[in-house]
């Protein structure tokens, strides 16, 4: 599907078909889907990239991405993705100690709906941000990918 040039490629990962979208810019989305298209005619570059960095991620021999990112949304959304990529792999946080890290301490509820909307998923890691008590709280795209994502990164059998 093209849109403002805007192209898509697809995934098969373990946990479900992946939609990346974006432009020659950067990724704009990368979601769950439950059937794919076709991928978009002559793609940009980073969305073959994003493709081959997730391949190696599933199988476990990438634990990090570097892609450019097209990201929309609002300065206080754009301020959390930006702090969710500062989690490494492997590792993983509370909604209040990102609200607390971008400087609103008392923001933790809007840090979870910025979350919730995270257009790039595991690029963005949001599934490495927890409840308080370290317990499994909120994915958009279902808890159990939450919880197959997080072991995959040895974060369930530390935390």
């Amino acid at each position: 599907m093209e849109n403002n040039g805007s192209s898509t490629l697809y995934y098969e990962s373990p946990i479900g078909w992946i939609e990346i979208a974006g432009t020659k810019e950067g990724i704009q989305a990368l979601r769950f889907v439950k059937k794919p298209a076709e991928d978009s005619g002559d793609p940009p570059v980073c969305l073959a990239l994003c493709r081959k960095q997730l391949d190696d991620y599933f199988k476990g021999t990438g634990t990090t991405f570097a892609v450019p990112l097209a990201l929309e949304g609002t300065p206080f959304q754009k301020a959390v993705w930006m702090a969710l990529l500062e989690i490494p792999f492997g590792t993983w946080t509370t909604y209040g100690a990102i609200a607390e890290s971008i400087g609103r301490p008392n923001a933790a509820r809007a840090v979870g709906q910025a979350n919730h909307n995270n257009p790039v998923a595991i690029v963005v890691p949001c599934h490495r941000v927890m409840g308080t008590d370290g317990g499994l709280v909120g994915y958009g795209s279902g808890l159990w990918r939450k919880e197959w994502l997080l072991d995959h990164e040895g974060i369930l059998e530390s935390s």
